[in-house]
Formats: structure tokens, C-alpha cells, sequence
């Protein structure tokens, strides 16, 4: 019997590849440009935004059948806003350093529109594990533009790659790569790389 049905697959690989939330949807854009300079910093955002997408996700499926209608945005952004403090309280337990450079883009996950949409627009609607599922696979998603776009901004913006210099000298440090234009010059090949790979 298989671990996933084809409903499980689908939630969990269709944001990943087919309906990339950063890179068709053009969503959370603003962190996704804030954190790519380095590279150890995306990841920690990704693992971030992803734990927090993934449970509030099963969080508001848990009580979806039990929340009115009238408060239920109230509802998701309690729990989505208790997440965030869980997790920033945890990086600064664990990797300080790199919640120094995050600042305040951890708990503007709060507002970011991927968390919150999966919340109102599949797991008010879908069951627990599917939901888990759905916040995994969009978590992952973001995860994949923010790692591709801050390992081309750290190496040709500054010559290294989480602490490693580039001996061979393959590319040419302090070119703008690292900068706001750079970052979006960037993203935007990845939502075209997005883009050709769905056609």
C-alpha cells in the first residue's frame, strides 16, 4: 500500500514544481528578496517559514468544522501569529546570530500571504494530514526559489558560499548580485525558469 494517495502527492509536489508560490503565484516576495544575500540565512527562513505554513495548516484544519465563519480569520492569525513567536524564540535559542540578520522577517511571517492563504484557501476546507501536506509542499516551494536565488546572490555578490571563499576565483566578488537590484534581477530568472518549467 502506498504512503501517499494521489491526492497526498499532489498537494505535496504540485507548489514545488507546477504552482510554485514565489515563482507563478508571485507571493511572499518582499522576504524572499530581503533574506536571499546569504545563503545560511534563506535556509533558516525556509525551515521557518515552512514549519510555521505546515502547522498552522493542521492547526486550522484541527478546528476547521468548530470555528464560526465570522471569527475565522481572527482564529488563523492567533494561531499563525503563536507560531511565529515559537519559532523566533527558537532561533534565538539555537542560531541567535542568524536571527540577528533575519531582524524582523521571522515574525513578518505572520503577514506573509503564502501562510495565511494555505489557512483560508485549502485547510479551512481539507482534512488534517492533507493540509499538513499542502503547508509542507508550499513551505517547500518557497524554500526552493529562496536557496537557488541566495546561492547565486552570496557566491557572485560576494565570492563565498556559507563561510567557503571561492579559491578558483570562478567569480568576481562585489558585483551588484548581493544588492536589492541584483536580488531582483534574480528572482526574476527564477520565475521564468518557474514559468518554462510548468509550460
Amino acid at each position: 500500500m502506498a504512503l501517499l494517495g494521489k491526492q497526498e502527492k499532489t498537494v505535496l509536489f504540485e507548489p514545488v514544481f507546477d504552482n510554485n508560490p514565489i515563482g507563478l503565484q508571485v507571493l511572499g516576495v518582499c522576504s524572499a528578496l530581503a533574506v536571499t544575500t546569504k545563503l545560511e540565512t534563506a535556509i533558516t527562513m525556509s525551515i521557518a517559514l515552512t514549519s510555521v505554513t505546515a502547522l498552522s495548516s493542521l492547526c486550522v484544519s484541527l478546528i476547521r468544522e468548530r470555528t464560526p465563519a465570522t471569527i475565522r480569520i481572527i482564529v488563523q492569525m492567533t494561531i499563525i501569529a503563536s507560531l511565529v513567536i515559537i519559532t523566533d524564540q527558537i532561533l534565538k535559542a539555537f542560531v541567535y546570530d542568524i536571527s540577528k540578520q533575519l531582524s524582523v522577517f521571522v515574525g513578518l511571517i505572520i503577514t506573509n500571504c503564502i501562510v495565511l492563504g494555505r489557512a483560508e484557501g485549502f485547510a479551512l476546507q481539507n482534512p488534517p494530514m492533507v493540509s499538513l501536506l499542502d503547508g509542507i509542499g508550499n513551505g517547500l516551494g518557497y524554500s526552493a526559489v529562496l536557496i537557488t536565488v541566495a546561492t547565486i546572490r552570496e557566491l557572485l555578490g560576494s565570492g563565498k558560499l556559507l563561510g567557503f571563499h571561492d579559491r578558483g576565483r570562478l567569480v568576481q566578488p562585489e558585483r551588484p548580485d548581493a544588492s536589492v537590484p541584483g536580488g531582483i534581477l534574480h528572482y526574476r530568472h527564477a520565475h521564468l525558469g518557474a514559468a518554462h518549467l510548468e509550460a
